[in-house]
């Protein structure tokens, strides 16, 4: 079992409430619950232990581990053995076995940390209601979980046991969109990705999730109220056996990276001229649609900087690089032939990573091209740039749809990924003409939205606080 500390008096942080926190694989599931972390600790003197499972091991995890402040911990539980699985298990039921088969060692881990520090609570991720056995056998009093995703999809999966009985056939199937309380209408296909075929192991164990949600005391999801409202009206409506929801977000990573020479590129720019294309830390695009965008992109004109991946291959893996971000082959290979020659003077391509953050909140950064993976929109709602939406695996249709046709974030690529409309809709974000400028305009509106309700007294402040209240009760600091 791997740890880490950041140092400092132990007396002190026995008398101080400490939450644990467990972390799902995949740096995306990590790094918000990491800025919970940094929350608790700053603003509300709450100590922290994050626990993630042997699989998530990696040089990104360990370099972003190290940075973590004073007042955060870290612990690697034991590996356990999932050979048994068939090769082709979905990520969403690899995790849900890991978390299961973790219990014994977690319950010692909690165990040991009541006995050793002032633990008050006890946080799972969305694939980590399993663990809430663990804090009941360890005597952990409270048990919440964190949703790193937005309230649209968490509303699925809570109304999820009840779905599974009422629509008997494939989510894909529908004739009508899915109805659920407060929420976008979503077709059939654009539903999270891990209940589109009910066979599949991983459906049932997204139902499982579904219920064992309810066991959560409470539940903490990194959204605010501005970018779902009627949602989040809805979450407030007391439901018997749901527990009660609070938006928290959002939370973006904030930890500084050394300067990449991307930055330098973009300094170089015009304002608001550069388009961003990215599919996050996991995502890859078939080859096909790789060339396409190639194609558009230089049709289109504008300047970009994307970040290239090699392509899923001919199965159609779309979250090939989940577990790991690092392109396996020299990604510029399969761009076409001339592409790179051609579009020197307008475009910039960097292979496997930028950093994003800092890219959003450049003043040359006009538009995001982005899988729509949750993270990823909110820090481009946080800086304010409006996205041309091209989902590609797990929530991230259903968040192109509600971004798209509920909030008006960002503009959707069609399923047929032709040059010509990439090239139109690019031109249409970066110049803000059409419905890029409606686009830009509820943009702008969302940043200052999010950023008021972060700021001390605001709605995602006071909703933590008002958690922290609850954890602390009764203790004598």
């Amino acid at each position: 079992m791997e740890n880490g500390a950041c140092n400092g008096n132990g007396g002190m942080a026995r008398r101080q409430p400490h939450v644990a926190m467990l972390a799902t694989p995949g740096m995306g599931h990590l790094i918000p619950l990491a800025e919970l972390a940094k929350r608790l600790v700053a603003r509300h003197g709450v100590r922290t232990t994050l626990l993630m499972f042997a699989s998530m091991a990696s040089a990104t995890q360990r370099e972003f581990l190290a940075a973590l402040p004073a007042g955060i911990e870290w612990v690697s539980l034991p590996p356990v053995n999932l050979s048994d699985l068939p090769p082709d298990a979905a990520i969403e039921t690899l995790m849900s076995e890991e978390c299961v088969r973790s219990v014994p060692a977690l319950t010692g881990i909690l165990a040991r940390l009541r006995e050793t520090t002032g633990l008050v609570a006890f946080v799972a991720d969305l694939f980590g209601a399993d663990s809430f056995d663990a804090a009941r056998d360890a005597g952990v009093p409270r048990r919440y979980l964190f949703y790193p995703g937005n309230l649209h999809s968490l509303t699925l999966i809570l109304n999820l046991p009840e779905l599974d009985v009422s629509i008997p056939g494939e989510f894909r199937d529908l004739p009508e969109h899915v109805r659920l309380p407060g929420c976008v209408p979503i077709p059939g296909l654009d539903i999270l990705a891990p209940l589109q075929d009910k066979s599949n192991p991983c459906y049932k164990w997204m139902v499982h999730h579904g219920k064992r949600y309810r066991d959560a005391e409470a539940i903490l999801v990194n959204s605010f109220q501005a970018v779902e409202p009627d949602a989040a009206k809805a979450m407030r409506l007391p439901k018997p056996g749901l527990p009660p929801v609070y938006t928290i977000g959002p939370l973006i990573k904030t930890n500084a990276v050394p300067r990449a020479a991307c930055l330098d590129w973009l300094d170089r720019q015009p304002s608001k001229s550069v388009i961003f294309v990215s599919f996050g830390s996991g995502g890859a695009l078939p080859t096909e649609q790789m060339r396409e965008l190639a194609l558009g992109l230089e049709l289109s004109g504008q300047r970009f900087l994307w970040v290239v991946r090699s392509p899923s291959g001919d199965d159609g893996a779309v979250n090939a690089n989940y577990y790991d971000a690092e392109s396996k082959k020299d990604p510029f290979a399969y761009l076409p032939e001339g592409f790179i020659e051609r579009t020197k003077d307008m475009g910039l391509l960097v292979s496997s990573w930028a950093p994003q953050t800092e890219v959003l909140a450049h003043h040359a950064t006009s538009g995001f091209l982005t899988h729509c993976g949750w993270n990823s929109v909110l820090e481009s709602l946080l800086h304010g740039v409006p996205m041309v939406a091209w989902p590609l695996y797990a929530e991230q249709r259903q968040n192109a749809v509600m971004l798209a046709d509920g909030v008006g974030a960002a503009l959707r690529l069609p399923e047929s990924k032709g040059k010509d409309y990439i090239a139109a809709v690019v031109r249409e974000v970066v110049e803000g003409a059409g419905r890029g400028a409606v686009v830009r305009a509820n943009v702008a509106e969302l940043r200052e939205a999010a950023t008021d309700g972060l700021r001390h007294g605001g709605a995602a402040a006071a909703a933590l606080a008002e958690v922290v209240d609850k954890w602390t009760a009764g203790r004598s600091m």
